[in-house]
């Protein structure tokens, strides 16, 4: 795995709802992190201080539509219209061409999946969130608008997107009109270096990917 996907694959499991899972992989998580994400490392140091209720509360509360702090990528662009169907049946299609069946329970736009599927698959992975660069910038502008820890895991998942954040929701809003750059089509992994053998973490648990899993 490369730096950035690590860190996608711990942030996927910090955006997942909190559990007592949780909670046991916390030292595993933070010895696979090391120091390659401040902002991680301090997410999961508010996780080891907060009872496991109070953290479930904040996350209900937090990730809420009503509150337009959302964790589906395509309610950014499609809304709650027809049209998410459809792109909802495109991410699965996306899912399924790498090699991995989408079982869940979940929507296939639910965050945590699809950084599960940019840390498998790096170059597809890091497309699929550049295509839903604007949703994500705007998520994170709107947790910055609230007292929340989960800021921190947001901004961890952007710094592994070419380029810089938009500063302000006119600037995210602007990148929805112009739409994800497309220097990343058809192009290798970013080329980063291996972190090496060895690193022992666990998968999250969306999607149920029924292709076979490799120690990473």
């Amino acid at each position: 795995m490369t730096p950035d996907t690590l860190v996608r694959l711990v942030a996927a499991r910090c955006l997942s709802y909190p559990d007592e899972r949780l909670y046991e992989e916390l030292p595993l998580l933070r010895r696979a992190l090391g120091e390659r994400s401040a902002e991680l490392s301090e997410f999961l140091g508010h996780v080891g201080r907060t009872p496991l209720l109070d953290l479930a509360a904040h996350y209900t509360d937090t990730f809420d539509t009503r509150n337009r702090r959302c964790l589906y990528l395509t309610w950014w662009t499609d809304g709650d219209t027809r049209r998410r169907g459809l792109s909802l049946v495109a991410m699965k299609r996306t899912y399924r061409a790498h090699g991995l069946e989408f079982d869940s329970d979940e929507l296939p736009d639910f965050l945590p999946a699809a950084l599960e599927f940019a840390a498998l698959h790096e170059a597809p992975g890091t497309e699929l969130l550049q295509e839903h660069r604007a949703g994500l910038e705007l998520l994170r502008l709107a947790l910055a608008a609230v007292d929340t820890p989960y800021l921190r895991v947001l901004e961890a998942v952007c710094g592994t997107l070419p380029g810089p954040s938009p500063r302000t929701r006119e600037e995210a809003k602007a990148l929805a009109r112009s739409g994800p750059p497309r220097e990343l089509v058809g192009l290798d992994p970013l080329g980063l270096e291996p972190l090496g053998p060895g690193v022992d973490l666990p998968w999250p648990t969306t999607p149920a990917h029924r292709a076979e899993r490799t120690p990473v």
